[in-house]
């Protein structure tokens, strides 16, 4: 899709998995046309080379690199040897002759890069192109970049004619009705430089059997264990008699620490059945004593909650008189203990 837009350059397209009527097959179904674009199914990379230095292209791409062999070496296809050695050809190539080339790599079951580590380091930049199957969006995101910010991502809707930019990306992981449910709360998390608001849902149940059970999907296990250690050992929450689930909408797999706040609020919410008012967002991290700590770039998350029609964002204490905007639309509250966020949340019902 990228290659049949850029209508200025002339590009060659090299496929080593799908044929060249595969490919058209893809271009009729998202309705690109580009007469520059010339495509060929090759993996050996001596003719390769022979097509560049006879077609003389803009841009190469080369779709994927554990595809294409060298005849200078016996080993498969996708072998160690194979993908660093024609990689470093081209690369060389690219440089020798000034061409941009775009290298497709396939990743492993962990999401790193398959093949030598060394090929991250021969290339300028890395992006990963995330997802899954029961997701309809997909993350761009850049884990090495030697021309600019690695701290910036792209997000898009996959549909049935190719990839379309989501400009709005917080709306998608927000729940869209208009009913209250317990154990739900809002969280201002940062995907890159992109502040995102996020459902964060929580299901705690007494325990039926056995030792009490901890799930965790788009976040790490660890951190949820500590987080409801900390509920139990500081707040005095029976957390060891319930089976806790947790749950990040929309697909995503959260790291930041400013997700904590809007979690235990979830888990308390589930935990006493009492609903958090939809107009408020959590956006701190939490100490293993219950103290809530400040977290980084707190003015883009409450510009973002502010923008989407949020009423008040908890932050922590030490941070509400450093902002260097005035919010008008949200209220900001400061808090600086569990207790007290329970207590503003939930009122005395707790």
């Amino acid at each position: 899709q990228l290659a049949l837009q850029m209508k200025d350059k002339k590009e060659l397209y090299i496929s080593g998995e799908e044929s060249v009527q595969q490919i058209k097959m893809r271009a009729v179904r998202i309705q690109h046309e580009n007469q520059q674009l010339l495509v060929a199914s090759e993996t050996s990379l001596e003719k390769i080379v022979a097509f560049v230095q006879d077609l003389d292209p803009d841009i190469l791409v080369i779709d994927s690199i554990q595809t294409i062999q060298t005849e200078l070496l016996e080993s498969a296809p996708g072998s160690v040897s194979q993908v660093r050695e024609t990689a470093s050809r081209v690369i060389r190539m690219a440089k020798d002759i000034n061409l941009p080339v775009f290298l497709v790599g396939h990743i492993t079951k962990e999401g790193s890069l398959a093949g030598p580590k060394v090929l991250e380091h021969m290339v300028d930049t890395v992006l990963t192109f995330e997802g899954d199957r029961h997701n309809q969006y997909r993350i761009v995101r850049t884990s090495k970049n030697r021309f600019g910010s690695t701290m910036e991502i792209g997000i898009y809707e996959m549909q049935h004619n190719g990839l379309r930019e989501v400009h709005n990306p917080s709306e998608i992981f927000l729940s869209s009705g208009q009913d209250q449910f317990s154990g739900v709360a809002i969280a201002a998390t940062m995907e890159g430089m992109r502040p995102l608001l996020i459902e964060t849902q929580a299901l705690v149940s007494p325990m039926a059997y056995g030792n009490a059970q901890r799930s965790a999907t788009g976040l790490d296990l660890r951190r949820l264990n500590m987080l409801l250690a900390v509920l139990e050992k500081r707040c005095g929450f029976k957390m060891g008699m319930h089976d806790v689930f947790i749950n990040i909408t929309g697909g995503l797999k959260v790291e930041d620490p400013a997700l904590e706040l809007g979690l235990v609020c979830a888990v308390i919410s589930s935990l006493h059945d009492l609903t958090i008012a939809p107009s408020t967002v959590f956006a701190a991290e939490v100490g293993l004593s219950g103290e809530i700590r400040p977290i980084s770039r707190l003015e883009p998350r409450i510009a973002e909650a502010e923008k989407l029609g949020f009423k008040e964002i908890f932050i922590a204490e030490s941070q509400k008189d450093g902002l260097s905007i005035v919010p008008k639309e949200i209220k900001v509250r400061g808090v600086s203990k569990l207790e007290e966020v329970f207590r503003q949340v939930f009122g005395e019902s707790q």
